[in-house]
């Protein structure tokens, strides 16, 4: 992790994981720059992110409304889209292939790793995530705008990596070997089946072998990523051995991406996600469930 200090007119070079509210106040406005609100809440939430977009947001930037950034046509909740509702859904919005693609969030879910994992997916080679988001940016009595501005128009071509998703028959044929380590976001309650699921109906508890590595605790008290020793300890501490593959899980794939983006900032590379998550796992009555410690 780096965060850029020089401003981002005329440069060209590729952004790195994070950067800096420092690096984006002194590079809004730059040509092919583009700021992405990626905020999203848990289901029942009484926040709003579109409401908050029009209130507050950082000057220049666009609404992903990244809580409809997913196919319609799939049962489950919150699934990646195809490739062409994608694309449509981020043109739609001035977000173009060749944009630097600069995300945040205002959500405690963390919500710009979801944004940024799906970007990766389907081939953005330019993204990043603002490290502390807008908390921080406000924080900072940076400056803000408000409304829904016009979105330019932009074309993305997309190139989808397949090998990114986890599907839940992969997950079963893991189950009791050593392929890879599954690892969930969600809080330690809802892990051990101590509490209720956010949707109704929804059985407790957790893939059998799984460990559990809350999202939450991933981010320092100010928003900002934690980095280095502490973080990798963090993983270690949750029963992760960094040197081996992992599939990262949670409710409907969403702090699952805040695990794997983490875990890139280590420089990791050889993890997927499941993007059935527990929403398909906990509702399928003949997958195999625990409860308790892991």
């Amino acid at each position: 992790y780096r965060a850029r200090s020089r401003p981002f007119a005329g440069w060209s070079g590729a952004l790195d994981l994070l950067v800096s509210t420092y690096w984006l106040a002194s590079s809004l406005g730059a040509e092919g720059l583009c700021i992405v609100d990626a905020t999203a809440f848990m289901p029942g939430s009484e926040r709003d992110a579109a409401a908050e977009y029009a209130a507050a947001h950082i000057p220049g930037a666009i609404f992903l409304d990244l809580a409809n950034l997913s196919d319609p046509d799939d049962p489950r909740p919150n699934m990646v889209p195809t490739a062409q509702q994608f694309a449509a859904h981020v043109e739609a919005r001035g977000v173009g292939h060749d944009s630097r693609i600069v995300l945040y969030d205002n959500s405690p879910l963390g919500s710009a790793a979801r944004a940024w994992w799906l970007f990766e997916h389907y081939g953005a080679q330019n993204i990043a995530i603002l490290d502390g988001g807008l908390r921080k940016w406000l924080a900072e009595e940076r400056p803000v705008g408000s409304g829904r501005p016009a979105p330019s128009s932009a074309r993305f071509t997309v190139h989808r990596d397949e090998s990114a998703i986890v599907t839940k028959e992969e997950i079963l044929g893991t189950l009791g070997s050593d392929a890879a380590q599954i690892l969930d976001a969600r809080g330690m309650g809802r892990f051990t089946g101590e509490e209720p699921e956010v949707r109704p109906g929804m059985v407790s508890g957790h893939i059998p072998g799984s460990r559990c590595l809350p999202s939450s605790l991933l981010f320092n008290p100010d928003g900002t990523w934690k980095r280095g020793q502490e973080l990798r300890d963090l993983f270690t501490q949750a029963g992760i051995d960094l040197d081996r593959p992992i599939i990262t899980t949670c409710g409907s794939g969403v702090t699952a991406a805040v695990l794997l983006f983490a875990a890139r900032l280590l420089g990791k590379t050889d993890v997927r996600l499941y993007d059935g998550s527990w929403s398909e796992w906990g509702a399928d009555p003949a997958t195999p469930k625990a409860t308790g410690a892991a």
